[in-house]
């Protein structure tokens, strides 16, 4: 066999976001675009902002000699002054240019520092369900990904997380607001989330490092505050990327942030700065970053996904289906009627409606939709669904 071994067992059991996706794309082709009810990707339904759009025609008239010459493997110095300003005036905590890497979307920052941090056979924590590229990421630097469970609101289980600590947990990823659920980690629960890892990391003898991986954080509905975990924690590293907020996945730009009072914040420094050259990003792209350093105050599309959700949420509810409200992201994740994921997803195939199973997301027994989609899709696929689970069995 010519590739890897390793490389054929993963892709045998690849995401399930991709396989739905693709067996959409050929359900398409038969029955029209109009007549299948896709909800599969989190791919962001609106376009980038108008200032975007006019940032980036002056960017691409701007002549200055060096442009496109090289840079830092962390970034334009200037843009990660910028980002650092804004994040200390949104947190109080005193980032610097040198506490920023910009990086090749929240993937790219992921892999990033889970290079930097990482030996073979450490243990990398999150909450199940979970955002289904983790696993994979944590086994690119030879180490595991292990899943701590949640309780019913999908609220992490902080005794299950003390038990699941040993001397080889490198660092814990969250994710709020929350993929695929949709939930928000409230002030209360981020504080009580650090205690835990303050008093673990002391047990154990080392740091514990909080991952807090944010790419939805502006799409938060119903004035629900998301709170920064680096005010309550200091071995806090924050990803981000502009793909939901800006609706720029395809540009794949995002930064990650070291808390300046982290432990070995500097080393950590870097160390990313070594490994985002050495995996092969170089850099995060020039243009994109020039652009993104004056939008990071510009809003996401809140009020089009919180009317989304409330097409979506109350119709599922009043049908029968079981789900948390989602509080932010676009995403809702309901409990497969009968438990079995993989055979409602089946079913509602029959219907020309495509979901994820949540197996794909560490929580059999539950399927992802992805709202982020035009209203009148959202609409014309509620019979669907209510005929759906009026016909299962």
């Amino acid at each position: 066999m010519a590739i890897s071994a390793k490389i054929l067992k993963a892709m045998e059991s690849s995401s399930w976001i991709r396989k739905m996706f693709e067996e959409g794309t050929a359900l398409k082709k038969v029955k029209g675009e109009e007549n299948v009810y896709d909800f599969t990707l989190g791919n962001p339904i609106t376009e980038p902002p108008e200032s975007f759009r006019q940032r980036l025609k002056a960017l691409v008239e701007d002549d200055t000699p060096g442009t496109h010459a090289y840079m830092p493997s962390s970034g334009l110095p200037w843009v990660r002054e910028k980002i650092a300003m804004y994040l200390s005036r949104k947190t109080g905590t005193a980032y610097t240019a040198d506490n920023i890497v910009m990086t090749v979307g929240a993937a790219g920052a992921l892999n990033v520092i889970l290079k930097a941090l990482m030996d073979p056979g450490d243990e990398i924590l999150t909450f199940a369900p979970y955002f289904v590229e983790y696993r994979v990421y944590a086994d690119n630097f030879n180490g595991t990904l292990k899943p701590v469970p949640t309780d019913d609101a999908f609220m992490p289980d902080l005794g299950a997380l003390k038990n699941a600590i040993t001397e080889k947990t490198k660092a814990l990823i969250i994710n709020s607001p929350h993929n695929p659920t949709g939930v928000i980690y409230s002030e209360a629960t981020i504080k009580a989330l650090a205690e835990t890892l303050q008093q673990a990391a002391r047990d154990i003898g080392h740091p514990i490092y909080l991952i807090s991986d944010e790419p939805y954080r502006k799409i938060a509905f119903d004035g629900a505050a998301v709170p920064y975990p680096s005010n309550y924690y200091k071995d806090t590293i924050l990803i981000t990327s502009h793909s939901k907020d800006l609706s720029l996945p395809g540009e794949r730009i995002g930064y990650l942030a070291i808390h300046p009072e982290a432990t070995e914040a500097q080393a950590i420094s870097m160390a990313t700065n070594y490994t985002i050259r050495i995996l092969g990003f170089i850099n995060a792209p020039a243009l994109m970053q020039r652009a993104v350093a004056e939008l990071q105050d510009e809003p996401a599309d809140v009020a089009g996904y919180q009317r989304k959700r409330d097409l979506f949420y109350p119709a599922l509810v009043s049908f029968g289906y079981e789900v948390v409200k989602p509080m932010g992201a676009f995403y809702l994740f309901p409990k497969a009627p009968g438990g079995d994921d993989v055979a409602y997803i089946a079913h509602l195939k029959k219907f020309d409606i495509l979901a994820v199973p949540g197996s794909g997301f560490g929580a059999p027994g539950y399927f992802r939709i992805a709202y982020c989609v035009k209203d009148s899709v959202i609409e014309r696929s509620l019979d669907g669904f209510k005929k759906a689970i009026e016909s299962f069995s």
